[in-house]
């Protein structure tokens, strides 16, 4: 087996969001032992956006810039990794009311027409494999979720899952630390919830 980790989280050792994504791959790892993993820091090593000089090279155009080959070669790294994976840990935190763009950044190299997607006869089929699991670690510094007063505000969970389950993953589970800028005791709740809904991951 393998495990794609993910982390996008600019706060280093701060970061909520990485320290819940690591317990989350502990959780995997003693459940699968002895799966395979592979790490991307989305933050300390990013990908370029996205842009005309790519697109151009993908439609034939003659590749000039070293540094565009390199960056897409990168691109082209993260789909087979996204591919050959059976489990996806993201490490997302909300970054005003979305996600980061460095995991943008990745989510436009690994969302390709033909390869994690095609369009048919009836629109757009998603090419993953439905058995391929993903769990997000969300942090964010309000309370966004469903019923809350900020919830029109939430373009995070739901554009994660929605382009998931646009490239063929059905098997998504989000784990939330919310509220955690209200109080210290606020954060800490919020942290030992979490932790408590990740040891409870089955396989």
């Amino acid at each position: 087996m393998k495990l794609l980790h993910l982390d996008s989280s600019i706060l280093g050792a701060y970061s909520v969001s990485r320290q819940l994504s690591s317990d989350i791959v502990a959780r995997e790892v003693a459940l699968h032992p002895g799966i395979e993993i592979i790490y991307r820091d989305l933050a300390a090593d990013a990908a370029l956006h996205l842009s005309g000089a790519h697109m151009a090279v993908r439609q034939g155009a003659a590749l000039e810039d070293a540094a565009l080959g390199s960056d897409i070669a990168k691109g082209d790294a993260y789909v087979e990794e996204l591919i050959a994976a059976d489990i996806v840990v993201i490490g997302a935190p909300m970054y005003n009311f979305s996600i980061p763009t460095q995991l943008k950044a990745w989510i436009d190299r690994v969302a390709v027409a033909g390869k994690t997607f095609r369009y048919g006869a009836n629109g757009p089929e998603g090419l993953l494999s439905k058995n391929k699991k993903v769990v997000i670690a969300a942090a964010r510094g309000s309370v966004y979720s469903a019923g809350s007063p900020a919830a029109v505000y939430e373009h995070h969970d739901s554009y994660l899952s929605g382009l998931l389950s646009f490239l063929g993953i059905t098997d998504i589970t989000i784990i939330r630390a919310e509220g955690l800028a209200f109080s210290l005791e606020a954060k800490e709740a919020a942290i030992h919830q979490a932790r408590q809904e990740i040891a409870a991951i089955a396989a």
